[in-house]
């Protein structure tokens, strides 16, 4: 056993050993069904807090011949398949953390060096007895291995794309770190299989790809590899049962990634915080703060402010992702942030619709941070102020509320404010704080029509009262109460046990002045 050529399996017994270890070992399936074939190089792109080195560590205790795993596999998923023996503990398994490597290196050359003088070693501890054609060559070294004792490779490498996020501006040292991975893993007859996993897909340069034998699964198309980027909703529900957690709160704050091969995924590590302490709150912001987000979002592209403002306020927003380069500096446009922001797990993709939007509340409150200490003008201060908006529909102060819309007013190249479709926009923004306590409907079907906006107490918050609010453009709030009630949106209510505030807003074209009025209902 060596400490990159086939390492035990500590660090997956770590996980095993924890009290939340969710099974994914079915990955191990699909690397089985490539192992030899041209599909045999698998890049898994992920977040921050996804479980990529969780993945990248199975995959080593699984196939390094450095430890014996039939036992600690053996009550999980992979051990019913029939190619579990077949391929268990069968490989000369080099596993590299190039983060590690990187910590102490000072430049691209020195971790490739670094690289090569290490994994030199372990083989020719183990292997002292080949005929070494060049023993200072890692890859030739490799190859006589494999001739001499017919033993194939399994080359993992966790954080592969560690020097993209380091030598952001480096794009010479980007492609010697490249070219350095191609001619390791590229057409080798030794290595069996190639598993890379980091944040960012594969760096294109030039109009190639040096690493184009890879098939990549990212947030953007996971592929057969979907129920494997989280926690999936049957896994969060069992952990809800067993923690006695409320399932609806997790499923606010936690879920809205969403892939045609698993429709509802979540942050893993935000849920076994959860359950762990007993409490919902914001975990994301213990690994990376706002202001890493904050740099994206104030980038000076036509439209990404108001986009950003619409996503907060619960819209989608087109993007094509198609001309993102893989790397963190390189943006041409709109589209190029938005997609790394997908990568980042920022931002949740619909492929289908090809539309982005924010997750869930969790990564809401990230957004409302950066954009709160940012100089937005008077919509960062309406965020600020949004509980305190919030509070004054509850405490019936209606001209606060007015006045917290105001701030919020906002006009975009595609949200023009001249009805009251625009004017929901901004209610959302006002009132986002909402959010933490309420299912927000647009448009909910009730009695006589559709009410514009109705807030739905969540489970944990039945003490608070129901909000149906009626939106008028040039019209009075007056008689937006009375729409409420003429049109009885109230009935959308029934299931609802507990008081509800009927919220009347009016916006006076001419005057630019927003008008509120608030009643008391009882259901």
């Amino acid at each position: 056993m060596g400490r990159y050529l086939n390492p035990g399996m500590e660090s997956f017994e770590k996980s095993v050993n924890s009290e939340i270890y969710v099974d994914k070992t079915g990955l191990v399936g699909y690397t089985n069904r490539v192992m030899n074939t041209v599909q045999g190089y698998v890049c898994v792109s992920r977040p921050r807090r996804f479980g990529k080195s969780m993945a990248a560590n199975m995959l080593t205790a699984y196939y390094s011949r450095g430890c014996d795993s039939r036992e600690i596999f053996s009550k999980f998923e992979i051990s019913e398949s029939p190619d579990f023996e077949k391929y268990r503990n069968k490989y000369n398994t080099i596993f590299l953390n190039m983060q590690e490597f990187l910590s102490r290196s000072d430049s691209v050359e020195a971790l490739v060096d670094r690289v090569k003088k290490l994994v030199l070693r372990d083989l020719k501890r183990e292997y002292p007895d080949v005929d070494y054609f060049d023993d200072t060559d890692l890859v030739e070294s490799m190859q006589d291995i494999y001739e001499t004792e017919k033993c194939p490779f399994v080359v993992i490498i966790d954080e592969w794309d560690c020097i993209f996020r380091e030598f952001r501006q480096n794009k010479e040292a980007q492609e010697k770190y490249l070219d350095f991975l191609r001619d390791l893993l590229k057409d080798k007859a030794c290595i069996h299989l190639a598993y890379m996993t980091g944040i960012l897909p594969i760096k294109k340069y030039g109009t190639h790809s040096a690493l184009n034998m890879f098939d990549e699964f990212s947030m953007i198309n996971p592929g057969p590899l979907a129920p494997y980027v989280g926690f999936t909703e049957v896994e969060v529900e069992y952990l809800c049962h067993k923690y006695r957690m409320d399932m609806e709160e997790v499923k606010a704050w936690y879920d809205g990634y969403s892939f045609s091969m698993a429709a509802s995924v979540y942050s893993p590590r935000s849920v076994v915080n959860s359950m762990l302490f007993g409490k919902i709150e914001n975990y994301w912001n213990q690994t990376e703060t706002f202001e890493a987000l904050q740099v994206y979002i104030d980038m000076n592209f036509d439209g990404l402010k108001d986009d950003v403002l619409s996503m907060i306020a619960g819209e989608r927003i087109p993007v094509n992702t198609g001309s993102f380069t893989n790397d963190m500096t390189t943006f041409r446009t709109e589209d190029d942030v938005l997609t790394l922001l997908i990568h980042l797990g920022y931002l949740a993709y619909d492929s289908e619709n090809k539309v982005v939007k924010i997750p869930n509340n969790e990564v809401r409150n990230e957004y409302v941070n950066s954009v709160a200490a940012s100089d937005w003008g008077e919509v960062s201060i309406a965020l600020k102020q949004s509980a305190d908006t919030l509070n004054a529909i509850w405490q019936r102060r209606p001209q606060q509320v007015a006045e917290g819309i105001q701030l919020a007013h906002f006009e975009t190249s595609h949200i023009q404010y001249n009805d009251e479709n625009a004017l929901s926009y901004t209610i959302s923004l006002a009132l986002y704080a909402a959010r933490n306590f309420y299912t927000m409907h647009r448009e909910l079907a009730g009695g006589k029509g559709f009410a514009d906006i109705v807030f739905i107490p969540r489970k944990k918050f039945q003490d608070k009262p129901a909000l149906v609010v009626e939106l008028k453009w040039d019209k009075s709030a007056d008689g937006a109460i009375s729409q409420i009630k003429r049109k009885e949106y109230c009935r959308s209510l029934e299931e609802y046990a507990g008081n509800a505030l009927l919220v009347g807003v009016n916006y006076n074209k001419r005057t630019k002045v927003h008008e509120c009025m608030i009643e008391e209902y009882k259901l």
